[in-house]
């Protein structure tokens, strides 16, 4: 069900970025010339990699191709007051979605197709505002690498010369960064419910089962992972589960959502804004002020 959103006019990415991913961003930043390497020697060359990937085998996605799901990436631009990238579609059996953004130049989203089928159009729109979340706080650099590791590795130069340790900062950094971008989600859906659905298909869905996934339950399913780490064993064993994984376990990333939904921030962030944005009046060529 389509609805009026704000328009968060100004929004920039430390009103709403994770306190984790602020401390993940900054301790890597103390890394010298990381910046530099991934600039200069790995991004040019990935640039132009995924760059031609995309336009070989996926789908741009524009006004005369799939417009439905155009305007979605439209309407969450606006939301989110940010240019919009390309969005690609590309034939794939796992449900995923990635970003791509050296330097500012030709960034872009990947949407695979089983995630598109598995979801409803304002669940694949938050998707989507997840993606556009990395490009609002600027992730570009430190998401090349972390692509590079998990999308093409042994297949770039250079990727042999990551070492061990600092794979292991980067997937860290990823994961606190995923939940910035689930807020970004958020923001541009301004329904928890809907980013909250998203993970929980993610999590056990499948086209056939969707309709039968209850989302209540599986909030206080996320709510229960929480009691296991109040013990010592637990919070190391939780631990050492998401060591090695690209993103936080959805039930994690789903409590989180449910507790910034919550939070002053969150509600401050749009009740400061005046603008809104309804997506059956914008069809029409109309706006509409709250």
């Amino acid at each position: 069900m389509s609805f009026p959103k704000s328009l968060l006019i100004g929004l920039k990415a430390d009103q709403f970025r994770h306190p984790l991913d602020l401390e993940a961003t900054n301790s890597l930043k103390q890394l010298p010339g990381l910046d530099l390497i991934i600039r200069n020697l790995l991004g040019p060359v990935a640039e132009q990699f995924f760059y031609l990937e995309n336009i070989a085998s996926s789908i741009l996605v524009g006004e005369q191709q799939l417009p439905w799901l155009h305007k979605l990436l439209i309407e969450a631009c606006r939301v989110l007051d940010l240019e919009p990238p390309q969005l690609y579609v590309r034939q794939h059996p796992v449900p995923n979605a990635y970003t791509f953004a050296m330097r500012g130049k030709q960034p872009f989203i990947v949407m695979h197709t089983s995630l598109i089928e598995l979801l409803t159009p304002e669940e694949i729109q938050a998707v989507v505002a997840h993606e556009l979340g990395h490009l609002k706080c600027d992730h570009g650099v430190y998401l090349t690498l972390a692509n590079i590791l998990v999308l093409a590795a042994g297949q770039l130069p250079g990727g042999t010369l990551i070492t061990q340790g600092l794979q292991t900062q980067i997937m860290t950094w990823v994961r606190c960064a995923e939940f910035t971008c689930d807020r970004a989600a958020l923001l541009a859906t301004q329904d928890p419910r809907i980013m909250m659905s998203v993970l929980m298909k993610l999590t056990g869905g499948s086209p056939s089962l969707v309709g039968q996934l209850n989302l209540d339950a599986f909030i206080n399913q996320a709510r229960a992972y929480d009691e296991v780490s109040k013990t010592e064993i637990g919070d190391m064993l939780k631990q050492l589960q998401t060591a090695q994984l690209s993103h936080p376990v959805p039930v994690l990333r789903a409590r989180e959502i449910d507790d910034w939904a919550r939070s002053q921030n969150y509600q401050s962030l749009l009740q400061t804004r005046s603008m809104g944005y309804d997506s059956k009046a914008q069809s029409k060529g109309g706006w509409r002020n709250w």
